[in-house]
């Protein structure tokens, strides 16, 4: 005897291939042979702006520019009845926005004649997460320069300062000035040295769940005392984050170092404004430096500013070593940021226009309890929660 399959299993078998293509974050869509969207998930709905059923009833050719490769890709597809890569494939519009480049893969549907399948993979997170890897190929290039220099040149540099401080007794007054010039500079460099040999540290970093909200909320305190005394801090924080995975020194170093960055971009204006925000982005995986091991990056941390914004001609090597706008900055503020993060296993971007510059912090979260979970609160001396 044999068994029929009920109503109830029908629906269950169908609706787990409808789970599966709804779980995966890039956009995938049916194309029948006649060119209409027979089947759109999630991800392409937010992509094209429109409902499945509302695709369905349309042709492809209705959503994409006019003379797009994608159709002609389509074509090929079912003619050679074979899967096809394109990448780097331009299909900005009114109805998809602007900047809208994307990787395509367009496959035949091998039981039903004519259909295609295409999934679509945006540029943005391709090109962050290669930025990412040149980010940490550059600190990798300045961690070798940083142990060069702590051997090579803090040993020299000690003798001249030495030796200008014994001259310094004997000349006169018009020379001790410039006995004095070279004490500074010799210290100047010295000082360079020390911060780049933060580079060469390679030591495995010591993490534990930190609460981000207290790291934010620490480093506000700071810059609020000092270097932010008179610059607008707003915070727009997401409450049920889970704890961040992390060295929590280390991460009050970076947001330091960003909020600095901004609060030097609005200096000058007189609504100069500060926006901290945390926010859950799932969907995100990043290989750990290191590693064979692959982690989820949930977490998103950002810095926003209302400043000038950065040149465009800057903002693809903004993290690299020794690039700055700065007159007096030596231009390592940012490469370690991306140092940190890029040892956490993280990602950090900029986005920058006209009157609105972030910077944008992808970490992974903590299953466990939070640092501050087992260790006594720290009182900050004029921080308000």
């Amino acid at each position: 005897m044999t068994d029929k399959i009920g109503d109830d299993d029908k629906r269950a078998i169908n609706s787990l291939p409808m789970a599966v293509l709804n779980a995966i974050q890039n956009p995938v869509i049916l194309v029948d042979e006649k060119g209409f969207v027979t089947f759109a998930n999630w991800e392409a709905e937010a992509f094209f702006g429109a409902s499945a059923n509302y695709l369905a009833r349309h042709d492809i050719s209705a959503f994409i520019p006019f003379g797009s490769p994608l159709l002609t890709l389509i074509e090929q597809v079912r003619e050679r009845r074979a899967a096809v890569n394109e990448y780097r494939v331009d299909l900005s519009s009114p109805r998809l926005g602007a900047d809208k480049l994307v990787d395509l893969y367009v496959a035949p549907v091998l039981s039903e004649p004519g259909s295609v399948v295409i999934v679509f993979q945006e540029r943005s997170m391709a090109d962050k997460i290669d930025r990412q890897l040149t980010h940490r190929a550059a600190a990798r290039s300045v961690t070798g320069l940083a142990s060069m220099l702590a051997h090579e040149i803090k040993n020299p540099l000690s003798g001249i300062r030495g030796a200008a401080q014994l001259l310094e007794t004997s000349v006169n007054d018009d020379d001790r000035a410039l006995t004095r010039l070279i004490c500074d500079e010799t210290d100047r460099i010295v000082s360079l040295v020390d911060r780049m040999e933060v580079f060469s540290d390679e030591r495995p970093v010591d993490r534990h769940p930190v609460n981000i909200h207290s790291v934010l909320d620490h480093v506000k305190a700071i810059a609020k005392a000092g270097f932010a005394r008179k610059i607008r801090i707003t915070e727009n924080y997401d409450p049920s984050l889970p704890p961040v995975y992390a060295n929590r020194d280390q991460l009050i170093q970076v947001f330091l170092n960003l909020i600095k960055n901004a609060a030097e971009a609005v200096a000058d204006k007189p609504d100069g404004e500060i926006q901290l925000t945390t926010a859950y982005r799932p969907g995100i995986r990043l290989s750990v430096a290191g590693t064979r091991e692959k982690i989820s990056l949930p977490l998103e941390f950002c810095v926003h500013d209302n400043g000038p914004g950065v040149p465009a001609d800057l903002l693809p090597h903004l993290f690299d070593p020794f690039i700055t706008t700065k007159t007096n900055g030596s231009g390592l503020g940012l490469a370690l940021v991306a140092k940190i993060i890029g040892g956490h296993g993280g990602i950090v971007e900029c986005d920058s226009q006209s009157s609105r510059t972030t910077f944008r912090v992808l970490m992974p979260a903590s299953k466990g309890p939070t640092a501050e979970d087992s260790e006594p609160p720290t009182i900050i001396k004029g921080q308000s929660r």
